[in-house]
C-alpha cells in the first residue's frame, strides 16, 4: 500500500514543479518521504513513487535528470491518485 498522505505532498510538489514557477527554478528538492520501503509488485518506493534506479542516481543527479526524475513521479503518482479517486466513486 503507497502512504496517502505521502502521495499527495508528492503530487503538490510535482504540479507546482511542472508549472514552472520560481520556486524550484533553481533546485529541485528530494522526492523522499521518508517511508523508503519498495513495493514489491510496482517496483515503487511506497513514499516517494521512485524505482531503485531513480532513488540511487538522485546525489549525483544533474537538474535536468532531477526533472525528468520528477516528471516520472508527477506520472505515477496522478495515476494513482486517480485510481483512488475511481476506486471511492464506485464504492458511493
Amino acid at each position: 500500500m503507497f502512504d496517502l498522505k505521502a502521495m499527495k505532498y508528492i503530487a503538490a510538489t510535482s504540479d507546482d514543479i511542472r508549472s514552472g514557477g520560481q520556486k524550484y527554478a533553481q533546485a529541485l528538492p528530494s522526492p523522499c518521504m521518508s517511508v523508503c520501503q519498495m513495493d514489491e509488485a510496482s517496483g515503487l518506493c511506497r513514499g516517494c513513487l521512485r524505482t531503485l534506479p531513480e532513488i540511487s542516481a538522485w546525489g549525483q543527479a544533474d537538474e535536468d535528470a532531477k526533472r525528468q526524475i520528477w516528471s516520472h513521479i508527477d506520472a505515477r503518482v496522478h495515476a494513482r491518485l486517480a485510481l483512488l479517486d475511481d476506486t471511492a466513486d464506485a464504492a458511493s
